[in-house]
């Protein structure tokens, strides 16, 4: 799952949903499925603005370790191993470039006028 996180991580979020849908990895499906839910929550946030004329992208992604299952195979010789079957935490946060532009404009104009 890191490694899908890194090839989407900063990308914008039509770009980022083209990579997942063509990847054959175990987890592409899961992720694809976690960034539209991520821009449907913006959706509802935001009700003024289209993600794609917002120039909505994935600000930040993270991958943490989650529960682990432990299962037993059998082995050979009355053995055996153990399977541990991982799952894991995405932490999505998605931005749009418009508003961090109006926002860095605003500082801007502040920081003349202090001067």
């Amino acid at each position: 799952m890191r490694l899908l996180a890194d090839l989407v991580r900063g990308k914008r979020v039509d770009h980022a949903l083209n990579i997942l849908k063509v990847q054959s990895r175990y987890g592409a499906d899961q992720l694809y499925k976690l960034v539209r839910s991520a821009v449907a929550n913006w959706e509802e946030k935001n009700p003024e603005g289209r993600p794609e004329e917002m120039g909505l992208y994935i600000k930040t992604i993270q991958v943490d370790g989650g529960r682990m299952l432990k299962r037993l195979q059998p082995a050979p010789q009355g053995r055996a191993h153990r399977i541990r079957k991982r799952s894991n935490h995405i932490t999505l946060v998605v931005d749009s470039k418009v508003a961090v532009e109006v926002e860095e404009a605003d500082v801007n104009n502040e920081s003349e006028s202090a001067n």
